[in-house]
């Protein structure tokens, strides 16, 4: 039996207690953190909690070699994720790889970011269309920085559709945790190399820390919000479409969005 269980948001106080259960029964624990990890714990305070011994798993291990997965044909063992399990296409190809070799698997969910934002912002989670992650930039073969424009291509879409847009920002081993202010900046770039002015005048929504008791949520223009200080990792965006009276109203209320949102509302 394989188990995937989402650990939720923040800390290992996240955990279900169904989780719990499973984590209790299993012979072997293992995790991994590179597609998303929580921030408010350590290695040791969930061993600590769930009173088993974690093996964390390298990108490598999960993606390539997962040969960890033969011990799920004749033992229990369970494997944990940040956020809710099977989010990350990573996550879906496993558990098929593991009924491929004949393992029984069972999903335990957890609380996921995806819908976490609509409770922090009071934006309507039927409103979003496709979500996407802006990576890093990174140097081409020629020492050209290269920036990633299929995000800025998602968000308008999109906007085109009236729909917003929740964008994920990139984890890296070496280069960390990447900031609103970053993808921000980035998607200017973009903008600015297109010589369109698009996004400039747009409202964005910054959240770090989702899941903690005390959750940094932000809306502004865009040019002001790349100032914001959110503070510790992990951070997400949103890029709203053209909002319903109530989700201006959330913003303004929820994210300190700046009045003139509602305007548009009360012509």
């Amino acid at each position: 039996m394989l188990t995937f269980i989402g650990l939720g948001l923040f800390d290992e106080k996240d955990i279900s207690l169904k989780g719990l259960e499973a984590i209790a029964r299993a012979n072997r624990v293992y995790a991994e953190f590179y597609t998303s990890r929580l921030m408010g714990t350590t290695l040791e305070k969930m061993e600590g909690l769930y009173n088993k011994k974690i093996t964390v798993l390298t990108r490598e291990e999960v993606e390539q070699y997962p040969n960890w997965l033969e011990h799920a044909i004749n033992e229990d063992v369970v494997f944990l994720t940040g956020g809710d399990t099977m989010v990350s296409t990573t996550h879906v190809d496993l558990r098929l790889r593991a009924m491929e070799m004949g393992i029984t698997t069972k999903l335990v969910h957890g609380s996921s970011i995806s819908s976490a934002v609509c409770g922090l912002t009071g934006l309507q989670n039927y409103r979003f269309g496709k979500a996407v992650t802006v990576p890093h930039p990174y140097t081409s073969s020629r020492g050209k920085t290269v920036i990633s424009e299929t995000p800025y291509d998602t968000v308008l879409q999109n906007l085109e559709h009236g729909l917003h847009t929740l964008v994920f920002l990139d984890i890296d081993k070496e280069k960390g945790y990447m900031t609103v202010n970053q993808a921000l900046d980035l998607l200017l770039q973009v903008e600015a190399k297109r010589s369109t002015n698009i996004l400039q005048d747009r409202i964005a929504v910054g959240i770090a820390r989702a899941g903690s008791d005390f959750p940094a949520v932000a809306a502004d223009h865009i040019q002001r919000l790349k100032n914001f200080d959110f503070g510790a990792p992990l951070h997400i965006m949103i890029i709203p479409a053209d909002t319903h009276f109530v989700e201006a109203e959330s913003l303004v209320k929820l994210a300190h969005a700046p009045k003139s949102i509602l305007e548009v509302h009360n012509q």
